[in-house]
C-alpha cells in the first residue's frame, strides 16, 4: 500500500509551479535548450535565454510565448567561449537571485581544423567546459542568494566511453572532433560532481546536479517555428528511429526534472529510462570514469588554472 505522505510519481506532463523562480538556460535559442526552457517557462518561473545570437533568442522567446501564454521569458547575450565577457553577461540578467542555472549550451565541431577561442583554447573544450566552469563562478552571489539553489549540468552518453588526458586536455595532439567533443563533455561532467563534493563539504543548500539527453533526432522533434520546422516527409522517415532513439523535446526531460524535483540530489546523474538513450529520466549510477574522484579533482584543478577562477571559493 502507497503512504498518504509517499510523493506523487514523476509527470513530465504535469511539472511543478515554479511561480517567482529565476531559471537561466544557457543555449536556451535552440536545440535541447529550448525545450527545457519551454517546459520550464510553463510552470510560471521566469526563464533568461543565454545566447549568442540576438535573433535566434528573440524566435525563441516568440515560440515560448506562443506555447506558454503569459510566459515569463527574456534573454541575455552569453558567450561562454569568450571567457571575459561574461562578467557582463551575469551583470545583464538583472536579478537577486538566482534559482537554477541549466548548463546546456555546447559546440560539436563535425570536421577539422582544430579551432581556438580569442584565448587560446580549444573551441569546444572551452565552451562546452571551461565556459561554464567561469560562468557558475560569475553566478556564485546570485545562486547563494537563492535557497536551494541548483546548478544543473548537461553531459552526454558518449562521454561515458571517453577518457581525458590530462596532459592534453585541449586536444592539441590528438584532435578528432567527436572525440574532443566527448571529451569536453566528460570535463564538464566532472566538473559537475566536483562541484556538488565541495558544495557538501562547505555545508551549502546549493545541489549540482548531472543530466544527459540520450539520443535526439530532428526527424522525431515536434515543430516549433520559427525555431524548428518538421515536415511530413521528415516525420514519416524518423518513425522507424522512435524505437530507439527520441525527439529534443522528450530529450530536456532529465533536465527539466534536475531543475524542479524536490526528490533530486545533488551529485546524482539523472538520464531517460530505456537503455539511457530515451524515455522518461531515472536515476542512473556513476561508473568509469564518472566515479573517479581523483580525476574529477585533477580536472578542477587545471581548470582553475586556465580559467583564473575557482567556483568553490564563492559558493559557500
Amino acid at each position: 500500500m502507497t503512504s498518504l505522505h509517499s510523493p506523487a510519481p514523476w509527470d513530465v506532463r504535469r511539472l511543478p509551479p515554479a511561480e517567482g523562480k529565476n531559471f537561466l538556460v544557457t543555449g536556451g535559442n535552440a536545440g535541447i535548450g529550448y525545450f527545457v526552457a519551454e517546459q520550464l517557462a510553463g510552470t510560471g518561473a521566469t526563464v533568461i535565454l543565454g545566447s549568442r545570437d540576438a535573433a535566434k533568442a528573440e524566435a525563441a522567446q516568440v515560440s515560448i510565448r506562443a506555447r506558454v501564454p503569459g510566459a515569463r521569458v527574456r534573454h541575455i547575450r552569453l558567450d561562454l567561449a569568450d571567457l571575459s565577457s561574461l562578467k557582463a553577461s551575469v551583470d545583464a540578467l538583472r536579478l537577486e537571485s538566482l534559482d537554477a542555472v541549466v548548463c546546456n549550451a555546447g559546440v560539436l565541431l563535425d570536421q577539422p581544423p582544430r579551432r581556438e577561442t580569442k584565448d587560446g583554447n580549444e573551441l569546444m573544450f572551452a565552451t562546452n567546459h571551461l565556459g561554464h566552469f567561469a560562468l557558475t563562478w560569475w553566478l556564485a552571489p546570485l545562486l547563494t542568494a537563492a535557497s536551494a539553489s541548483r546548478v544543473v549540468t548537461t553531459g552526454s552518453f558518449t562521454a561515458k566511453s571517453e577518457s581525458l588526458d590530462l596532459d592534453d586536455l585541449q586536444s592539441t595532439r590528438d584532435y578528432r572532433p567527436k572525440r574532443t567533443y566527448a571529451r569536453s563533455k566528460l570535463a564538464q561532467m566532472l566538473f559537475g560532481l566536483e562541484l556538488d563534493r565541495r558544495l557538501r563539504a562547505a555545508g551549502s543548500t546549493m545541489l549540482s546536479v548531472l543530466t544527459h539527453p540520450g539520443g535526439a533526432l530532428d526527424s522525431l522533434t515536434p515543430s516549433r517555428p520559427p525555431v524548428h520546422s518538421r515536415t511530413t516527409g521528415e516525420r514519416l522517415r524518423g518513425l522507424p528511429a522512435g524505437l530507439l532513439l527520441q525527439g529534443k523535446e522528450a530529450a530536456a526531460w532529465s533536465a527539466v526534472r534536475a531543475v524542479l524535483d524536490p526528490s533530486v540530489r545533488g551529485g546524482q546523474l539523472w538520464g531517460p529510462r530505456v537503455f539511457g538513450i530515451r524515455g522518461v529520466p531515472t536515476l542512473e549510477p556513476l561508473r568509469g570514469h564518472l566515479a573517479d574522484t581523483d580525476l574529477a579533482a585533477r580536472v578542477w584543478t587545471a581548470s582553475v588554472g586556465l580559467t583564473g577562477l575557482d567556483p568553490s571559493s564563492g559558493l559557500g
